[in-house]
């Protein structure tokens, strides 16, 4: 360790810096270079790159040595050019600068692996493709690593450059090195060994180095899509206490049905054949109006998998025939659902319960509270993202979990009605206690303050500390325990009754007589100004729920499959994933519609999360369909005539928006995709 060296690692600020650092010290196995050196041959490296101006071939029959292995004038140089190149490749600075040329004018190409044509058809798009891999989006990128895997891609990283002409990092490594053309005899030697070292060692280290890298920020960009999705579709809208049933639709198996309380608690399952081949329309009819009466069904969840929109109709059907029944149907997301169905959760939940029927279930519980109901499937079985069996799973874990985290603490949780599973993702909390403290609630009743969880086993200071916050007791004797104010600051909340003469209760909500206080004349040592004025915001909106109110899509009449969309067509659906290129929105035709990110919005958009999000209900209009190959192109943009804006005049173009008419075609897209609005949609084939 040198003083230099030391300075040089300490300055490093990513793990590649740090390997380059390494690699010259790294154990390894004898080399063509080690070999050299032993030979006796590396002051002949030293010399003729300290001075070109010696004769190569004289010089180096100066260390011949029959006994090492150095019997000829080419051999004593084959051995110097060795040394030279594992040092040229090992050199920090120049393998660092390379790196970071090929990052920021480099472009990564690929090209179909021959024979693969059928076998590699998803990937068409990029048999001849070529983009700037410092800009290249992460969904491309991911696109084209997932078609290296399969066999199907060949791709590479380098500079532009002349073929005949001498490759730039080349040049890099000969003015590193001092190396230049200046006829003396050395010269074209030592520029032959700077081309080797290019071609033999740093050529692939500096490949693989930014392949890592654009992995990883593809990896990071995925991972953010998919939590930011996970996030929007966990907050989504709640239905609320509502007696709700549940159809998981299908066809030759049956619809399964099940209906629950407003607790989420099962009341009865049935199931239904409205479709083929028993076509009981009728009968179904029937069965369905039975159990709507019978339980007081107010709201009815349909799944929206295969044969969706005809099991909606048959519901539909039954509003008309029976408007006393007063329901209302909603089409929600089953993704996720037969994982839940098969789970060691749902065994234990329904242990006497057919597996397709638990779907159902689900299903009824997720339009309720979409937050308690989907804590109960791994976060990646629900598939709001892209690409997401490509990226690091453990990162993409870590992720997801701590936003399910997020918004489970973000909402509270009510500890007499909650499920173990969404217990256990109250900070503080982990699956043992928080079945603990599903055991206790069971054995005892129901919680009657906050205080009593600390008889829960296992719930010591530290996990009440970081839980008690998150837990709602609601009608409970001290009306701050159904609030997000923890136990620790509730003296502040009673210094402001004492302070005001009145009781606790009267003033929690009170908006006018809380907005009029002062934070400081309730601040001390242990309770700062933020801390007061955030409990005072509590304190005007008590446990108060973030997510938004509940609002539904209403699908067409008579569009339930592709072939019925027409382009021009006005429809309402639900955003089911935001991805880095636009949105995908269920329009209920089986296959989600794509809103590309030039097609969002009539200004210029950089990210489509600014725009929508998953769970969102939006307007759209049809711009394109391919049926053949099930394509919907959607738009959120104002409905133009020509190139006339809403004015009549022609519209401005804008400062980096994409210009130019959307076109249907399979031609590789190398840049933005904005002119293609189904271009991106290649992704969703992959995912």
């Amino acid at each position: 360790m040198t003083p230099e060296l030391e300075k040089q690692i300490r300055a490093a600020t990513t793990k590649v810096e740090l390997e380059d650092l390494y690699a010259p010290y790294r154990p390894k196995r004898r080399t063509k270079a080690s070999i050299a050196k032993e030979a006796g041959l590396e002051p002949l490296a030293d010399r003729l790159l300290a001075n070109p101006a010696l004769d190569p071939v004289a010089e180096a029959l100066k260390y011949l040595a029959a006994d090492k292995g150095v019997e000829s004038a080419d051999a004593a140089l084959e051995g110097a050019r060795n040394i030279l190149i594992e040092r040229m490749a090992e050199t920090p600075a120049v393998v660092g600068a390379i790196r970071e040329k090929v990052w920021s004018g480099g472009k990564l190409t690929s090209g179909l692996v021959k024979g693969k044509e059928t076998e590699g058809a998803k990937f068409s798009d990029y048999f001849e493709f070529d983009e700037p891999i410092a800009n290249m989006p992460s969904h491309r990128a991911l696109a084209l690593l997932r078609g290296e895997k399969e066999g199907v891609l060949k791709i590479d990283v380098d500079l532009p450059h002349d073929e005949k002409a001498r490759h730039p990092a080349v040049t890099s490594i000969m003015s590193a090195f001092n190396i230049s053309d200046k006829g003396r005899p050395s010269d074209q030697w030592l520029a032959e060994t700077a081309r080797q070292a290019w071609k033999s060692r740093l050529s692939g280290s500096t490949h693989n180095d930014l392949i890592d890298r654009v992995k990883e920020r593809s990896d990071a960009e995925a991972i953010r899509v998919f939590s930011r999705n996970m996030h929007d579709l966990l907050l989504a809208a709640p239905a609320g206490p509502k007696i709700v049933m549940g159809v998981d639709p299908g066809i030759r198996t049956g619809c399964k049905v099940a209906v629950v309380d407003a607790t989420g608690k099962l009341l009865e399952t049935t199931t239904i054949y409205p479709h083929e081949p028993k076509k009981d329309w009728n009968g179904s009819l029937a069965t369905l109006a039975v159990l709507a009466k019978k339980h007081g069904v107010e709201l009815v969840s349909v799944g929206n998998g295969t044969a969706s929109r005809e099991t909606d109709k048959l519901v539909a059907e039954l509003s008309a025939k029976m408007p006393d029944l007063k329901l209302t149907r909603v089409v929600v997301s089953e993704a996720g659902a037969s994982v839940y169905s098969a789970s060691e959760l749902a065994a234990k939940e329904f242990p006497d319960l057919d597996v397709s029927i638990r779907g159902a279930v689900s299903i009824a519980r997720r339009l309720q509270d979409p937050l308690a109901e989907l804590v109960k499937i791994e976060p990646k079985a629900i598939g709001v993202g892209q690409y997401q069996h490509d990226v690091d799973q453990n990162a993409l874990a870590r992720s997801l979990d701590a936003v399910v985290e997020t918004c489970v603490n973000a909402v509270g949780v009510d500890v007499n009605t909650a499920s173990a599973p969404l217990l256990a993702r109250v900070s503080g909390l982990n699956s043992a206690v928080a079945a603990n403290i599903v055991a206790y609630r069971d054995e005892n009743g129901p919680f009657k303050a906050r205080t009593g969880l600390k008889k829960v086993p296992r719930m010591g200071p530290k996990a009440f500390e970081q839980a008690a916050g998150f837990l709602r007791i609601m009608d409970a004797k001290n009306p701050l325990d159904a609030s997000a104010v923890h136990p620790e600051a509730y003296p502040v909340a009673e210094r402001i009754a004492e302070k005001s003469g009145r009781p606790l209760k009267s003033i929690i909500g009170d908006k006018a007589f809380l907005s009029a206080l002062n934070p400081k004349d309730f601040a001390d040592e242990t309770f700062g100004v933020p801390t007061v004025t955030d409990i005072i915001s509590e304190l005007v909106k008590p446990g108060r729920d973030p997510r938004p109110e509940f609002k539904t899509a209403t699908f067409a009449d008579g569009v339930e499959k592709i072939s019925d969309l027409k382009v021009g067509m006005k429809l309402e659906g639900t955003v089911t994933n935001v991805t880095a290129f636009g949105a995908f929105v269920d329009i209920g035709v089986h296959q989600d519609g794509l809103v590309h990110i030039s097609e969002l919005a009539d200004t210029f958009v950089k990210d489509p999360s600014d725009v929508v999000k998953a769970g969102q209900v939006v307007s759209v209009r049809v711009k394109e369909v391919d049926t053949d190959r099930k394509r919907i192109a959607l738009s959120m943009k104002r409905e133009v005539s020509g190139a006339q804006g809403a004015s009549g005049r022609p519209e401005p173009k804008q400062a980096g928006k994409p210009q130019g008419k959307p076109v249907m075609s399979a031609a590789p897209v190398k840049s933005d995709d904005s002119s293609n609005p189904f271009a991106a949609l290649k992704n969703l084939k992959l995912n």
